[in-house]
C-alpha cells in the first residue's frame, strides 16, 4: 500500500495529469447530478413508466452516437476534443436548465436532457486517451485509472447527496443550471493540457483506420478481430444494465416502498456511491500489482448477489447497506475492467474502442432503465432486484474461466506507444511496427545533473523524453534544452559515429531508451521514417 499511495502522489503531483483529472471530475459530478435530477422530474409527471421511458429517450441517441464519436479523439488532439465536448455540454445543459426553470414542454426539457447524455459520451473515451499521452510510466498510468475510478465513485457519492438536497427545496432546473457551470469549469482546465497528442495525419497510415465508413468501423473491426477486449467490453455492458436498473430503483423504492420521499431516491445513489469509495480503495492495489481479471470478475459476482439479497430484504436498512455492498462491487469491476481494457486494446483505435464501450454501457443502462418497470409490472421491486442480480450472477460465471485467462493477453505497452507517437521521428511508422518498437523501450529514470551521453562516446541508444528536461551540452556550452515529447541520440545511431554532444539531466528526468538495433530496423524498413531521421539529423547538426 506504501507503494500505491506514492503512485497516486505522483499522479497528483504531475500537473497536467492533475488538470485533466480535476477536469473530468467536475464532469462526472454534473454528469450523475442531472441524470438524478431528470429521471426525478420524469416520475413527477408519470411516474416510474414515463422515468424509464424518458431514460430510454436519453440513452438510446447516447448509445448509437458514442462509437461515432469515440473517433473524434483519435484522430484529433485528445485535449481540444475534451475541451470542446464539455463546453457543448454545458451549453446543452443550460438549455434544460433554462426550459425546467420556466415550466416549459416537459417534451422539450427532455430533448435538451438527451442531447447532453449523448455529447457526454464523448468525455470517458477522450478521457481514457488523455491518461497515457500523459502518463510517463505505465504505473503511472495504472493510478491515473484508478484515481479516475475514485473520482467516479465520489461523483456517484458527492452528486447524488448534492442533488438530494437541492431537490429538497429547490428543483430540477437549478440542478441542471450548476451542472452546466460544473463543465464550464472542466473546459476551463483541460484546455491549456499539451498532452503527448498524435499528429492527426498519423491514423491515415493505421492499417485499421481507412478513410470515410471505415475510419468509424475500425473500433468495430478491432473488437471483432480482438476477443479479450470484446470480453472486457461485453463485462463493461452487463455492469450498465444492472446500474441503469439501480437507478430506477433507487427511485421507486425511495417512493413507491420505502416512503423516503424524493430526496431518498438522491441518498440511497449517495450510499451506492459510497460503497464505491470502499471499493476504490480495495482498487489501489492494482497500481503495484499485474492481475486484473480477479477484480472484474469478483466485483461482477459480488454485486450480483449484493443485488438479489436486497430484493430479499426491502427494508430501509438493508437498502442502504446492500446498495453500499453494490456500489463497492461495481468499483472493482469498472476500475479492473477499464484498466484491462487499456491493456489490451489496440492503441491505434483506443478512442473508438471506448467509444464503442461507452455506447454499449447506455444501452445497457437503457435495458436496465426498460428492465425495471417491466418486472414491477409483473410483481414487484423486489423481483425486480432479484432477477437483475441473478442475471449478473449467472453471466459472470458463464464468462469467469474467459475473463480469468484475459491477465496473459494484456502486454500492449500503451504509454511507451503514446510517447512515440508524440516523436516527430517515429510519426510515419505503421501501426504494428510502432507497436513492436514500444515494446522495445526500456524506461530510466535519473536525478537532475545526471549525465546521459557524453560526446566522443559510442552511439549505443535513442532515447525519448516522458518527463522533465535535459541540456545539449557541445564544448561546455549548453546549444539546446529538450522536454518532454522530444528525443536524442539520433544522430551516432545513424552514422554509426560517436555522440556529438553532451546531454545532462537538467531537472530530474524520465527517459525510454531505445537500443541500436531496433532502432535501425524501424528505420531502414520503413522509407518515411528514415528521410524524416535524416532531415532531422540535418537540421541539427546545421544548429
Amino acid at each position: 500500500m506504501g507503494r500505491t499511495w506514492e503512485a497516486v502522489r505522483a499522479v497528483l503531483a504531475s500537473r497536467d495529469l492533475r488538470r485533466a483529472q480535476g477536469g473530468y471530475a467536475a464532469f462526472a459530478t454534473a454528469e450523475q447530478a442531472v441524470w438524478i435530477a431528470m429521471l426525478v422530474y420524469a416520475f413527477s409527471q408519470g411516474g416510474a413508466k414515463e422515468a424509464g421511458l424518458v431514460s430510454v429517450v436519453q440513452l438510446l441517441p447516447a448509445a448509437l452516437a458514442a462509437p461515432f464519436l469515440g473517433t473524434l479523439a483519435d484522430r484529433a488532439p485528445p485535449t481540444r476534443v475534451q475541451t470542446a465536448g464539455f463546453a457543448a455540454q454545458g451549453l446543452a445543459m443550460a438549455a434544460t436548465a433554462v426550459v425546467l426553470l420556466t415550466d416549459g414542454p416537459s417534451f422539450v426539457a427532455y430533448a435538451f436532457a438527451a442531447v447532453a447524455a449523448t455529447l457526454v459520451t464523448l468525455s470517458r473515451p477522450t478521457h481514457a486517451v488523455l491518461m497515457p499521452a500523459l502518463s510517463r510510466t505505465p504505473r503511472e498510468l495504472t493510478a491515473a485509472m484508478v484515481t479516475t475510478g475514485a473520482i467516479d465513485n465520489a461523483s456517484v457519492l458527492v452528486a447524488p447527496a448534492i442533488t438530494g438536497v437541492i431537490l429538497a427545496f429547490a428543483g430540477a432546473g437549478e440542478v441542471f443550471a450548476i451542472a452546466a457551470a460544473l463543465v464550464g469549469i472542466g473546459a476551463i482546465l483541460v484546455a491549456p493540457l499539451r498532452a503527448t497528442d498524435p499528429d492527426p495525419r498519423r491514423a491515415a497510415s493505421d492499417d485499421l483506420a481507412a478513410s470515410g465508413v471505415g475510419e468509424i468501423t475500425a473500433g468495430f473491426r478491432a473488437l471483432r478481430e480482438h476477443r479479450p477486449a470484446r470480453l472486457i467490453v461485453g463485462m463493461l455492458g452487463l455492469e450498465h444494465i444492472a446500474w441503469g436498473a439501480v437507478d430506477v430503483l433507487a427511485v421507486v423504492l425511495a417512493l413507491d416502498l420505502l416512503d423516503l420521499g424524493a430526496s431518498g431516491a438522491g441518498y440511497l445513489e449517495a450510499a451506492f456511491g459510497a460503497g464505491g469509495l470502499v471499493g476504490v480503495a480495495v482498487a489501489m492495489t492494482l497500481v503495484s500489482g499485474r492481475r486484473l481479471a480477479p477484480f472484474v470478475l469478483g466485483g461482477a459476482l459480488a454485486w450480483g448477489v449484493a443485488l438479489a439479497a436486497l430484493g430479499v430484504t426491502p427494508s430501509t436498512a438493508m437498502a442502504f447497506v446492500l446498495f453500499t455492498v453494490a456500489g463497492a462491487s461495481r468499483a472493482l469491476l469498472d476500475v479492473g475492467a477499464r484498466t484491462l481494457l487499456l491493456r489490451v486494446a489496440r492503441p491505434m483505435v483506443l478512442a473508438r474502442v471506448f467509444g464503442i464501450a461507452e455506447g454499449l454501457s447506455m444501452v445497457g443502462l437503457a435495458t436496465g432503465a426498460l428492465l425495471v418497470p417491466a418486472l414491477v409490472a409483473v410483481g414487484d421491486p423486489e423481483i425486480a432486484l432479484a432477477g437483475v442480480g441473478a442475471l449478473m450472477v449467472v453471466l459472470s460465471a458463464i464468462a469467469a474461466r474467459s475473463v480469468l485467462a484475459l491477465d496473459a493477453a494484456a502486454t500492449v505497452p500503451v504509454v511507451e506507444l503514446a510517447l512515440l507517437r508524440s516523436l516527430p521521428l517515429f510519426k510515419p511508422l505503421p501501426a504494428r511496427e510502432l507497436e513492436g518498437l514500444a515494446h522495445a523501450l526500456e524506461l530510466r529514470e535519473l536525478p537532475a545533473a545526471s549525465e546521459i551521453v557524453r560526446a566522443g562516446e559510442e552511439g549505443h541508444h535513442y532515447f525519448a523524453i516522458a518527463d522533465g528536461e535535459v541540456e545539449v551540452l557541445r564544448d561546455g556550452t549548453c546549444v539546446a534544452v529538450l522536454g518532454r515529447g522530444e528525443g536524442f541520440g539520433e544522430i551516432a545511431l545513424l552514422h554509426g559515429g560517436t555522440r556529438t554532444a553532451t546531454v545532462r539531466a537538467r531537472t530530474d528526468v524520465v527517459l525510454y531508451a531505445l537500443d541500436r538495433e531496433s532502432f535501425m530496423v524501424a528505420l531502414t524498413g520503413h522509407e518515411p521514417t528514415a528521410s524524416v531521421a535524416l532531415a532531422i539529423v540535418e537540421e541539427r547538426q546545421a544548429r
